[in-house]
């Protein structure tokens, strides 16, 4: 079982990354998604579930990476943006218009001192960019890879790798590990 004072953040479980027609899906969303149902029981009233929703208005860099995929340009309310989990008891849901997920709101969630772990979509984007922000609040990190999906394997893998040299900060365990010790 995971300490009592881990936190398990879990990135973007949403139709948007699940399946296609997006051009977001992520091929292994669903064998991410078996492994997050497996780790939730064990973090119940300290798991958050997050939610990416478009920014409503498109700014800087933001305009011409959405000109790339407009079939996602959808409001926050759209069913694309539905979370695969059911939110449930102990579970808190956070939603954010940026790719990192990881900010001072975050952070007063989940206390000032509770290290975390990581999983969810994408791994090479959102979980990347989450654990970096969570790095650089000082926080201890564990990404579960068996419970996150990329884009393709080769961004699982780089984003995996990246995460690796940022040891001790960052720690790789899967869920049996995470679960079992």
């Amino acid at each position: 079982m995971p300490p009592e004072s881990e936190w398990l953040v879990v990135v973007d479980m949403q139709r948007a990354f699940a399946d296609p027609p997006s051009p977001w899906a992520a091929p292994h969303f669903y064998k991410a998604l078996a492994q997050v149902e497996r780790l939730l029981p064990a973090y119940r009233g300290r798991a958050v579930l997050t939610r990416y929703v478009p920014p409503k208005a498109l700014t800087g860099a933001w305009i011409p990476y959405f000109e790339m995929f407009p079939a996602v340009l959808r409001p926050e309310d759209d069913p694309l943006w539905d979370l695969k989990l059911p939110a449930c008891a102990g579970v808190f849901v956070e939603t954010r218009t940026t790719l990192s997920k990881w900010d001072e709101p975050m952070a007063a969630l989940i206390g000032p001192h509770n290290p975390i772990a990581v999983c969810g979509v994408a791994t090479e984007c959102c979980v990347l960019s989450t654990i970096l922000g969570a790095v650089d609040h000082g926080r201890f990190v564990r990404v579960i890879p068996d419970a996150c999906a990329a884009g393709s394997p080769q961004g699982d893998a780089q984003a995996l790798g990246i995460l690796a040299g940022f040891a001790p900060m960052v720690s790789v365990a899967s869920t049996d590990k995470v679960l079992f010790g």
